[in-house]
């Protein structure tokens, strides 16, 4: 599918302006709301977002999400096409979220992570390429603190979990630590 040339033009001036200018829940979702992205109500998009320059229309934003700053999302790749962030969903700094994606209701995609494929409800994902690390027990939304959204996590197994340090402190020696298995 080609793109009108004056369509391209307007799309990537209004994908530069919502970059740039103030207005994470304001005018940055009014600007993409022109440009075809299809966003609910109380989304959130912070500073130097880029949504799909060229196929915005295939990128859904529901109610009460948050993309944080300078977040990818790209949303189609040969036949790989559409993203699609659930209610409640918070995705950190830096990260992308790649083609055929679904980050589930009040699921948290860490800062950096590289999203390849589906998030599922209340998980946290990190990493590149991101993996399940923690269920969340409330969704990452405005009005729940960090410790309350931290007290409620649940380990999601030790895959992709590093060994807990123990650390033992001897008066005649310096801190040491060693691995607990």
């Amino acid at each position: 599918m080609k793109e009108a040339p004056l369509r391209g033009f307007s799309n990537r001036l209004l994908q530069h302006l919502a970059r740039i200018l103030p207005g994470a829940s304001s005018l940055r979702v009014r600007l993409h709301r022109a440009r075809g992205v299809q966003i609910g109500k109380d989304v959130w998009i912070g500073y130097d977002v880029i949504l799909d320059t060229s196929r915005p229309f295939l990128i859904a934003l529901e109610d009460n999400c948050t993309l944080s700053m300078r977040v990818t999302v790209v949303a189609h790749f040969r036949e790989s096409t559409g993203v699609k962030i659930e209610r409640d969903a918070f995705v950190g700094p830096g990260a992308i979220i790649l083609p055929g994606v679904v980050v589930g209701q009040g699921a948290v995609v860490t800062a950096g992570s590289v999203v390849t494929r589906s998030v599922p409800p209340m998980t946290v994902v990190q990493g590149n390429p991101a993996v399940p690390v923690a269920k969340c027990g409330i969704p990452l939304v405005p009005g729940v603190t960090l410790k309350e959204f931290s007290q409620r996590l649940q380990p999601a197994g030790s895959r992709g979990l590093k060994p807990r340090l123990k650390t033992e402190v001897d008066s005649k020696q310096p801190l040491t630590a060693k691995v607990e298995k």
